[in-house]
């Protein structure tokens, strides 16, 4: 997430944001379904999933940040689009040793990009609906480490793991979209 641009009224402050949390929630959720129906079922479609998701994330945060003033005036965005590209290129690099190291990859991602995205939230916080963005990154983080520390002992079900992280990021995406259109029709009346 990033600061708000000044220049934008807030209503159409408001519509990007509605638009954009139900977009990333629409993803993430076609995400988690193919993923698991599948990607599990093809590996090698996995993979290329498991490439996807954080290059998703990284264009995600370049067009919520180019709406808002750009990445010079949402440094946190920056950052997080710059995680999701080393990710993406982690991701690539460790499939060839294992999912084991992509979890590792994945946890370290989810931990960073959980810090960045509750620092924007925390920074968009007038603009509504960011209590379900500071949960989301402040589970995201705390998903990271346990994905780090769980990456250490034999894991069977990595896709499903990182899929269930995905999951509950649609939900929070959902819930914060949901609330902006609540938010909006309360205000009207």
């Amino acid at each position: 997430m990033s600061t708000i641009d000044t220049n934008l009224a807030p209503s159409t402050q408001e519509r990007w944001l509605t638009r954009y949390y139900f977009s990333r929630a629409a993803f993430s959720a076609a995400w988690v379904a193919v993923t698991l129906t599948l990607g599990q079922q093809y590996p090698l479609f996995g993979a290329v999933l498991l490439v996807i998701y954080p290059l998703w994330d990284a264009a995600a945060n370049y067009m919520d940040a180019a709406q808002n003033g750009g990445l010079a005036q949402n440094r946190t965005q920056a950052l997080n689009v710059f995680v999701s590209l080393a990710t993406t290129l982690g991701v690539l690099v460790t499939l060839q040793m294992g999912l084991s190291a992509v979890l590792v990859v994945f946890g370290a991602w989810a931990f960073l990009s959980g810090l960045l995205q509750l620092a924007t939230a925390i920074r968009r916080w007038k603009t509504g609906a960011q209590w379900a963005m500071i949960l989301s990154g402040g589970q995201s983080a705390l998903a990271g480490a346990f994905f780090v520390v769980q990456a250490q002992a034999p894991v069977s079900a990595v896709i499903p793991t990182i899929a269930g992280y995905a999951g509950f990021g649609a939900i929070y995406f959902l819930v914060s979209a949901l609330w902006l259109v609540v938010s909006k029709r309360l205000r009207n009346r």
